[in-house]
């Protein structure tokens, strides 16, 4: 009998010591060093790769922003600021949901199955209103200019970058609303476009928040 319990006080003793020293290992060495390393090597990344305009961070390249008006009496849905270039759609899991216009409470895509009525028509009317609003005078985008990334939403409904296809489709309609030239506004897209990661992985990309933003200091300075 006085074996055993010594048996078993032996064993309760060497698990407790084993779980403080993994506590220690796991719960306070360990994330101090990844902490200390990623500071040491990777700062932007591990602070959030935030993104700084007048000295604030306005956000962070990871992420994207709605660009919309504020709300009218008895709207639901804002209308989108045309005088900056828009960001992917961001219904994500749907309009019912948290998720809606890049909240971070949830992510997530529709789910819905390609041939969905639901999807097909919110494809349909997404296209209409891009082709409306970047149409102006003396330059008009046709249906078949619209790319995939501009009437649908990413994977987690977050995106923060668009096509240089999309981008371009919206120059014309960003450099009237600002009184710029269609010239300035394009090199702006061309100074702002990425293209893929070494070269071979993804595809060229434009971050809409950081073309914003210099957008933003271009016509401060017109």
């Amino acid at each position: 009998m006085h074996n055993s319990l010594t048996n078993t006080a032996r064993l309760l003793g060497a698990g407790l010591r084993a779980l403080l020293v993994l506590t220690l290992v796991t719960g306070v060495i360990y994330p101090l060093v990844v902490t200390g390393v990623a500071q040491a090597l990777f700062p932007d990344k591990a602070n959030g790769s935030e993104i700084k305009a007048d000295g604030k961070v306005v956000g962070s390249s990871l992420i994207g922003q709605s660009y919309n008006l504020p709300l009218k009496k008895g709207q639901e849905t804002p209308d989108a600021a045309l005088q900056w270039f828009q960001g992917r759609p961001a219904g994500g899991l749907g309009s019912n949901s948290v998720n809606t216009r890049y909240k971070l409470i949830l992510s997530g895509a529709t789910n819905l199955s390609a041939d969905n009525k639901v999807l097909v028509q919110q494809v349909k009317a997404a296209k209409a209103a891009v082709v409306k609003d970047n149409s102006v005078p003396g330059y008009t985008v046709k249906a078949n200019e619209v790319p995939a990334d501009a009437v649908t939403s990413s994977g987690s409904g977050l995106d923060p970058d668009i096509s240089p296809q999309y981008a371009d489709i919206q120059v014309h309609r960003v450099a009237e609303k600002n009184n710029l030239s269609v010239a300035q506004v394009e090199k702006l897209v061309k100074d702002h476009t990425d293209g893929r990661t070494l070269g071979f992985i993804g595809e060229p990309r434009v971050n809409v928040l950081e073309l914003n933003i210099a957008l933003k200091d271009l016509v401060a300075k017109h």
